[in-house]
């Protein structure tokens, strides 16, 4: 069968366009950065996450009078200094706190701040000034520069994110090792596979296109065969965002050579009826999130692990009139690992009273903390990744 005709047959190409499956998003450039076996997991709060609610700053008067029915109240917070607490559906997320595994970071953002969901989230996964276009992400570019296989980078979830893809190559994303696994094996897909390998068609587009179906399987082998005779014992809640962590542990357990996973948990558009909605939705996280630690303590794995969560936006300080909140600006962050300089609580909370147009002013550049995990934990070169050198914040 000529290539033309299987690749129209097979789906993957039409009017002369290439058209790749989201699980298929892979490539790699160059030889791959020795991390010492350091993973780095990326926890996306999908929605913008009220932050305010989250890290509670109860002793600011103007947090009750902005928030009179939002405002959480002494029975509904985990105080973690005279000042500021973490919501009480945090209690996982807390009890790592008292144990000194977990960093917060308050008011981090980026200059002239923009409120749509999808191009704040393209911001803050391209690590783009706002008034700049860029179509690779940050980890994309991390991959570029430094890993050699498609499965170095992996995101758990059926389409890859604009953070996972690079300039020249791009990561994995998968369900699960089995799934794709499965798929890859597929008559279709082996036979391209097959005439993919070794072929060199002088069309850019299409050589992509072979160059992806063949790394793809053979990161989808790799993946499979590393974790198919490994299943972590440890319990973990019954949702899909626990699961997708402890798929996450049971491929650091296993021992792939995967450098950096990338986990979502969507909801946190809380524009009505916030409250409950927000509990049970930090709940998952605070939860999901303890479990997986205790299952990489359990396992001896979590000293070599670094877990960061973010969110696209904050809300604005006051309430709205649906009972939920409205789309800000700076937001808080999460750094969770053994042994951080900057375990606790890293900077004050924001002053309130000095608001920015109803929003909390950034005082963190989020590339800096994107700096710090390039620089100091993966032992790469961020101005590189990023394209400018951002001061150190000295947390790790």
């Amino acid at each position: 069968m000529q290539r033309r005709k299987f690749l129209k047959n097979t789906g993957l190409i039409a009017s002369g366009t290439l058209l790749v499956p989201g699980f298929l998003k892979a490539g790699y450039l160059n030889a791959g950065l020795n991390t010492g076996g350091k993973k780095l997991v990326v926890i996306q709060l999908s929605g913008g996450n009220d932050g305010l609610n989250t890290v509670v700053p109860f002793a600011s008067d103007d947090y009750y009078k902005a928030r009179p029915f939002l405002g959480l109240k002494d029975k509904d917070i985990i105080r973690l200094d005279d000042y500021q607490a973490l919501n009480a559906n945090l209690s996982g997320l807390a009890d790592l706190y008292n144990q000194g595994d977990v960093c917060v970071l308050n008011s981090v953002g980026y200059p002239n701040p923009n409120r749509s969901h999808f191009r704040s989230m393209d911001i803050w996964q391209s690590a783009s000034d706002s008034d700049e276009y860029v179509f690779s992400g940050w980890l994309g570019r991390y991959l570029d520069h430094n890993c050699s296989n498609a499965h170095d980078i992996i995101e758990i979830g059926n389409t890859l994110s604009l953070a996972m893809k690079g300039d020249h190559g791009s990561g994995l994303a998968m369900k699960d090792a089995k799934t794709l696994y499965r798929t890859v094996r597929d008559d279709h897909f082996g036979q391209l596979s097959d005439l993919a390998k070794g072929h060199t068609s002088g069309a850019a587009n299409l050589d992509f296109l072979y160059k992806t179906m063949v790394d793809t399987q053979e990161s989808a082998k790799y993946v499979y065969e590393k974790t198919k005779v490994y299943n972590s014992k440890a319990e973990y809640p019954m949702n899909a965002f626990a699961k997708s962590l402890k798929t996450v542990a049971e491929f650091i357990q296993s021992g792939v050579e995967t450098q950096v996973y990338y986990v979502s948990l969507n909801g946190f558009d809380t524009h009505v009826n916030q409250k409950g909605t927000h509990g049970r939705l930090l709940k998952t996280y605070g939860d999901g999130v303890k479990a997986f630690v205790d299952d990489l303590k359990q396992s001896g794995h979590f000293k070599d692990t670094l877990i960061m969560t973010f969110s696209e936006f904050g809300r604005r300080i006051k309430q709205n009139a649906s009972g939920g909140t409205d789309h800000g600006k700076a937001n808080n962050m999460f750094l969770i690992g053994d042994g951080l300089n900057g375990a606790g609580i890293f900077n004050k909370m924001p002053d309130l009273s000095k608001a920015d147009k109803g929003d909390i002013a950034f005082e963190i550049d989020f590339r800096r903390v994107y700096g710090e995990v390039i620089d100091q934990w993966m032992g790469a070169s961020s101005g590189q990744v990023l394209g400018r050198d951002f001061k150190s914040l000295g947390i790790i």
